[in-house]
């Protein structure tokens, strides 16, 4: 593992009010489990379809339906358990939360309170090279999504859509660990990409498979180190919960907001009250939903339609060892075995497929070289064109045949610059490009200083002017590049210009 500092970043100070106040953070992620029909149906979880046209009878909660739970579900959470280190919990069980609204059918939400599937974890939270702070992980439960009320298509009326009622969520809850709402971004950045190399979750905020609820509370320093001593959530400060932020941005800007907003009110004076809030990014503001419940009003019970949920060591044993490399343990693999830097190998691992693009490409290779291709002109150019690896018209053979080609010799940085231009846009073997329209580098030296030769002849003035100022040595190597068509070996050039004027 690479060497990390955990838990030295100091806490965010909101600046601007009488007192010096810390921020305490804790989230509660949804994320939609990869899965092809629901937790209790089979109905299709396709996102996009026809409104209303994903459902099947028990989802739409028909009289006389039950819910039979769906495998697949189970293992992905308990795929999603193991890749946070967390605990996972042989026997689990379901229960009711009773709330009325209208696109929840069945008039409650199943979902587990009391036995959890998943118990404590962690993840390893990168702020900074070097610096990372250690989130604990709660629990992580399984329970239905809600349909979606639908306000805009009549002045009169909202509709109800239930596509997606039924899908299965893991609430990945936290502890309250967050100091910053950098920080909380980088979090949900992070949780983000371990479900996408686990494939648990596709991670697509826009979508809303990836939502996040945000516990924002205040405190005065020292505060939560007491907390963290002593468990006692008195020296916290009254949490609010802004609900549903599906963006990074609108969740750094929601906390930033919110946090002001207690502080007013306890400099004020007043009182934070405990509820639920919203954020508007228009006005930059949250604004009062409800106030927040506790367990106790909703009533919770066991689900009398379901068993407890009992699951084998051997099965989880099984799962386990079928893991892919998690982004911490890849990056550190990468640092080591390329050479690359921490931050290098941040990028490349950022997102799964990146990764394996760059593992291909520096296959037997300089894995310096290739991260610097991969990093600046490749994923520089796939960014210019609004376009992802998985569309990426260069091949990793293609770009490790480029990387070859500046490896041997055969074609200056420039050229290969050409060369990757020409291989994006029309595709073709990089070798067989160069040798086809006459891309080689110029590496005869008798070739390179017939032209150094003759630039020194018919600027005799020039090289004066580069005895007396060695840096003007440069306009030479310029005007042989430009005499050879930019084919000429740089280094050569270089040597042969130094040596011809006695440098």
């Amino acid at each position: 593992m690479l060497d990390l500092t955990y838990d030295t970043p100091k806490p965010k100070v909101i600046a601007g009010a009488k007192q010096d106040w810390e921020l305490v953070i804790g989230m509660e992620v949804h994320a939609q489990v990869a899965s092809r029909a629901k937790l209790f149906s089979g109905a299709s979880t396709q996102f996009g379809a026809e409104p209303n046209s994903n459902v099947a009878f028990v989802d739409a909660a028909m009289p006389g339906m039950l819910p039979v739970i769906n495998e697949f579900c189970v293992e992905q959470t308990v795929r999603t358990g193991l890749g946070l280190k967390a605990d996972i919990n042989l026997k689990s069980a379901f229960d009711r939360k009773n709330y009325f609204y209208p696109d929840l059918p069945q008039g409650y939400q199943i979902s587990q309170l009391y036995h959890p599937i998943v118990g404590e974890g962690e993840i390893l939270v990168d702020l900074e090279p070097g610096i990372a702070r250690l989130v604990r992980i709660e629990r992580i439960h399984m329970e239905q999504d809600a349909g979606k009320s639908i306000h805009d298509m009549d002045p009169n009326m909202s509709f109800v859509d239930l596509n997606r009622t039924g899908v299965c969520l893991m609430e990945i809850v936290s502890r309250p660990d967050i100091r910053g709402p950098e920080e909380a971004a980088a979090y949900v950045g992070k949780l983000r990409q371990i479900l996408r190399y686990l494939g648990t979750c596709d991670g697509n905020m826009q979508n809303g498979n990836l939502r996040a609820d945000v516990n924002v509370s205040i405190c005065q320093p020292g505060a939560y180190e007491r907390f963290r001593e002593t468990g006692d959530f008195s020296h916290l400060g009254t949490r609010c919960e802004i609900k549903n932020m599906n963006s990074m941005r609108f969740i750094q800007a929601a906390i930033e907001v919110e946090a002001r907003r207690q502080i007013a009110i306890v400099e004020a004076g007043g009182a934070v009250v405990q509820e639920t809030r919203l954020y508007d990014p228009d006005r930059n503001e949250t604004r009062s939903m409800r106030s927040k419940e506790e367990a106790h009003d909703y009533r919770y019970f066991p689900d009398p339609d379901l068993l407890p949920l009992e699951i084998e060591q051997a099965w989880v044993d099984e799962i386990k060892a079928s893991l892919p490399e998690l982004p911490d343990e890849k990056k550190a693999r990468f640092v080591t075995a390329f050479g690359l830097s921490e931050y290098d190998a941040s990028v490349l691992t950022a997102d799964v497929a990146n990764a394996a693009y760059f593992e291909e490409a520096a296959q037997d290779r300089d894995g310096k070289l290739v991260a610097n291709w991969v990093i600046n002109e490749l994923f520089g150019r796939l960014k210019k064109d609004d376009r992802d690896i998985t569309d990426c018209p260069v091949t990793p053979a293609q770009l490790g045949g480029i990387v070859d080609l500046i490896a041997s010799d055969a074609i200056s940085g420039k050229i290969a610059k050409d060369l990757f231009e020409i291989v994006y846009t029309e595709g073709g073997d990089p070798a067989q490009i160069v040798e086809e329209r006459g891309m080689k580098q110029v590496t005869d030296t008798g070739a390179i200083e017939t032209a150094v030769d003759q630039i020194i002849a018919d600027n005799p003035a020039q090289v004066e002017k580069a005895k007396q100022n060695p840096k003007l040595a440069g306009w030479f190597v310029g005007q042989v590049m430009k005499a050879t068509g930019g084919k000429a070996n740089p280094k050569a050039v270089n040597e042969i210009v130094a040596a011809k004027l006695g440098l």
